[in-house]
Order: C-alpha cells, then structure tokens, then sequence
C-alpha cells in the first residue's frame, strides 16, 4: 500500500462558489485516513469522486491516459486546481502508476495502435492484438488484464463500469483481488457500479453527504437503490 491519507486544504480554497471548490463535500472534509488497497469513492453524479481522482493524480504528477477531458472553449480555469490545495500521506512513493479515464480510453487504445506498428512484440501484452479490434467492454477487460497493469504500482481509475457487462465487472473485481493479495499494488476508483462497489476489503469513501466519510457497502446509496429495485420492479418507477 502506497497512498495513505488525503488532506483537503479547504481553508486555502481560492473560492467557494466555482467547480471544484463549490463541492460541500470538499469544503467541509479535512482529512481522510486511508487503509486498504483498494479504495473507492462513490456518489451521485456531479458530487465530486472524478474531480478528486483527478486532484489525486495531478498532485501524483500522473498524466491521463489517453489525454484530458477539458476542451478550451469550455475552460474552467479553477477545473484543474483542486490538485493545489490537497496534501497525500504516502508509506512509500509508487514508482509507477497511471490515471485511466474511461472517456479518453479510444485515444490511448489508438496511441497504443500506432506503437504497435514499431513494435509489434508489445502485443503480447494486449492480448495479442489492437484494443480497437474488440469491442469496447473487451478492450477495457483486456487492457485490465494486461501486462500494464500487473506492474506493481498506484492506479486511479475512473469509473472502469461505463463499459463492462455486470459480468465483466466482476472479473474487474476479480483482478483487483488478485493482484493485490500477490503484489504491491493500490488501487484508487470512482465508480457508481454496485458491483464493484461489493469488492471484499475494499474501503469505501461516500460523497455524498456533507462531509466525505468512509461507509459501508450496504450503506451506500447506490445499494439502496438497487436493492429497492430488485424487490419491486414493477412499482419501483411509480413511485
């Protein structure tokens, strides 16, 4: 385990009423005790877990795979700023680690195309071919199987679901267990899936109350809504 605690230094925020630094989560958080390999961060849209991903590995000097969502004529100039006003608890540095956006994926699967083409050896490592080549759902599971990510490291990734199956989500799942009882590996995710949210062990962050805190699976909202759509959904959107 690398990363083990999060501060957010609210009292230094340059303003209170612009995204990021509008999030009452954030403003309202001081520290954040981490203590497994595997931390994830859920909450409704818009409450912030992408956003504090992205603090996180700017602050990691980690760049986006695949490249940053932010477009210029959309440029919010405190968008990239929450990095600035975080401070990160490590037991020891990672010497490798990586930021994967689920939007950005098609740009580094087509990046890792043009590498393939002066080095075709490096297949062997994505599952013996282009990423492109599979559909989007086996492209995320491969690249997740894939030599990149056995590498002994901090990975934050954002919501990895938005393209897997229930089942591919599992064995989403089943990698992370995997690598992390054989190896030193963390793993830091935003997610919304109830399923990887179920992951054995793994600490989970809440955003959305007024202050982040640490919960339980069955405390999370998203649990709650599935479980009362499982029981009822022939009423469940009456109500």
């Amino acid at each position: 385990m690398y990363l083990t605690g999060i501060r957010l230094l609210n009292d230094k925020f340059p303003v209170n009423d612009v995204f990021p630094f509008n999030i009452t989560a954030f403003k309202l958080t001081g520290y954040l005790e981490i203590n497994s390999p595997i931390v994830l961060f859920c909450g409704e849209n818009g409450a912030g877990k992408s956003a504090l991903l992205d603090a996180i590995a700017r602050k990691c000097g980690f760049l986006p795979w695949g490249g940053s969502k932010t477009h210029r004529a959309h440029l919010n100039p405190y968008e990239t700023q929450l990095a600035n006003f975080i401070r990160l608890d490590f037991a020891g540095r990672p010497r490798y680690g990586f930021h994967f956006r689920a939007e950005s994926f098609f740009n580094y699967a087509s990046s890792l195309d043009d590498i393939l083409l002066d080095d075709p050896a490096r297949r062997q490592y994505f599952g013996g071919g282009s990423l492109n080549a599979r559909s989007h759902g086996e492209s995320f599971l491969t690249f997740f199987r894939s030599y990149s990510f056995q590498i002994d490291g901090l990975y934050l990734i954002d919501e990895p679901e938005s393209a897997l199956s229930p089942r591919s989500q599992i064995e989403f799942v089943r990698v992370l267990l995997r690598n992390t009882a054989s190896s030193n590996k963390q793993y830091l995710i935003a997610t919304l899936s109830p399923i990887i949210l179920g992951c054995p062990g793994a600490q989970i962050f809440s955003l959305d109350e007024s202050e982040i805190r640490p919960i339980s699976f069955r405390e999370t909202n998203v649990y709650k809504l599935y479980s009362d759509f499982i029981d009822d959904p022939e009423g469940f959107y009456g109500r």
